[in-house]
């Protein structure tokens, strides 16, 4: 018997409504940039409780074996904890995708309905060649612009109310 399984590899595969889809690994800046966003996020969220981030590969599924993503970076609050078990199952509160030239439709389309359809209540998209952070927060089931940060700008968020930092901060190499 054939299933979509038998295709997975479970490092840089991801299940995108329906189909196969595989990754290549970061590269160095897209690493040192998610590696610098995730210190600063598990400072925040370790010193206040909130819950716990992690990076990829790690498997979110929201829809077995139809839509299994690896955000480069998630949050799961405390309130979501149950959604933690071997894998993520279900929304987490806050997704991060780095955005390539090469995955530039796949993040900002189809992944941004996908989690807006889930139920992911922030969407932050990181552009490293522009040095920008847009984020996107979820209203009445529909995601809205809440900000785009450069430079010297705050971060500032409704998930992260009491987090904030330089958008610079993240892409000094």
């Amino acid at each position: 018997m054939y299933s979509i399984w038998n295709l997975y590899n479970p490092d840089l595969t991801q299940i995108i409504n329906g189909e196969v889809v595989l990754s290549r690994s970061p590269k160095v800046f897209e690493s040192k940039i998610a590696t610098e966003l995730l210190w600063i996020l598990m400072e925040h969220v370790q010193k206040n409780d909130l819950g716990k981030v992690f990076k990829i590969p790690l498997d979110t599924i929201l829809e077995e074996e139809f839509n299994v993503l690896q955000p480069d970076l998630l949050f799961v609050s405390n309130e979501q904890a149950h959604i933690m078990r071997d894998w993520i199952h279900g929304a987490p509160d806050m997704v991060v995708e780095l955005v390539s030239p090469d995955t530039r439709n796949l993040d900002t389309i189809i992944k941004k309905e996908i989690y807006e359809r889930y139920g992911v209540k922030e969407y932050w998209l990181i552009f490293p060649e522009e040095e920008l952070i847009e984020v996107h927060t979820l209203h009445l089931g529909q995601y809205q612009l809440h900000g785009k940060f450069t430079a010297d700008q705050q971060v500032r968020t409704p998930v992260f109310p009491t987090l904030d930092f330089d958008a610079n901060a993240i892409f000094t190499f």
